[in-house]
């Protein structure tokens, strides 16, 4: 990564207009006509698909998270660049886009985008509740499916655990009834693992969310084993832990070993640590810029570490 290029200083893209120029973290130039219609012959390969174990469907490994990054409200300009990054993910294969009704306007924005761009049929749409009492669940979930343009919501969540035990019972009569496909729970910090795997136990939903990266690996230690033995779907997310991972390797170029397992740059190096892992069946990086979206996109692609190479990749990243 050249100096002074990263997530956090990346410069803002215009209105994301087909012709115009963007830059990838290198400071490469491409057009945003080339993104859209060049695929780079990336497709031409297969793209790595993890089963849904409760019910065999299978999912690209590299989703979309919106949590900060779709929260564009009504701004045209940065709806176009939304729209760019979301055109970019669709067409190299992506499916699962996941939001909150805690992430501002994400939702709206996710849902008017996937409208005007006719994909609903093949986006995996995921949200949460996010509030405490049985009706107030309904009524918030109800209200994201307004937002999303959705009248099945692919995956609903109880985000973090608020009132978990009360949502997850208005999710199983749900999905009895078809108004969601998927029910799941989903944290984001090391301290609620125990808390996830109770409910895990007590209630088998069928996907649980939380973090996990190449620096903060706790839930290889219990939860992803724990999860694989029961048949969860795991969605991982933080996987750029906050995007402070780019900071430790800012002008640091990739080792030449990288290559050699066909990682081509740092976002695909810790997308790919993170989905190498058989228990893993979606990561969800956010992110609001279609360069770094062309770059992420990529882990769905290429060979994945064996134990060897994941060992030889967190060494690395420890020692930088």
């Amino acid at each position: 990564m050249a100096k002074g290029v990263s997530r956090k200083n990346f410069l803002q893209w215009g209105a994301g207009l087909t012709g115009s120029l963007l830059m990838n973290r290198y400071g490469q130039a491409f057009s945003a006509t080339q993104i859209a219609e060049d695929p780079q012959k990336m497709d031409e390969r297969k793209i790595i698909l993890r089963t849904i174990p409760s019910s065999g469907e299978k999912l690209p490994a590299i989703g979309m998270g919106t949590w900060l990054t779709f929260d564009a409200g009504d701004s045209e300009t940065r709806r176009n660049s939304l729209k760019e990054v979301l055109r970019i993910f669709r067409q190299h294969g992506g499916k699962l886009i996941d939001s909150s009704p805690m992430y501002g306007s994400s939702e709206k924005v996710a849902g008017d985008i996937v409208a005007e761009l006719k994909i609903r049929k093949d986006i995996f749409l995921a949200t949460k509740v996010w509030t405490n009492g049985e009706q107030n669940g309904i009524v918030q979930m109800k209200q994201s499916f307004e937002k999303m343009q959705t009248a099945t919501m692919d995956l609903m969540q109880v985000h973090n655990l608020v009132d978990a035990e009360i949502h997850l019972r208005t999710l199983r009569n749900w999905k009895a009834e078809g108004k969601i496909r998927y029910s799941g729970i989903t944290h984001y910090v090391v301290s609620a693992y125990p808390d996830l795997m109770e409910l895990i136990k007590k209630q088998k939903p069928d996907f649980v969310q939380f973090n996990y990266n190449i620096r903060v690996r706790d839930a290889e230690k219990r939860l992803l084993p724990f999860c694989q033995d029961n048949g969860i779907a795991v969605i991982n997310n933080r996987p750029f832990d906050g995007g402070t991972l780019f900071e430790n390797v800012e002008g640091k170029t990739l080792p030449g070993w990288a290559k050699e397992n066909e990682i081509q740059n740092w976002a695909q190096f810790f997308l790919k640590y993170i989905v190498s892992h058989p228990a893993v069946t979606c990561a969800i990086p956010a992110t609001s810029k279609p360069g770094h979206m062309q770059e992420n996109i990529q882990a769905a692609y290429g060979l994945l570490p064996d134990q060897a190479t994941r060992k030889k990749m967190s060494d690395f990243f420890e020692g930088l």
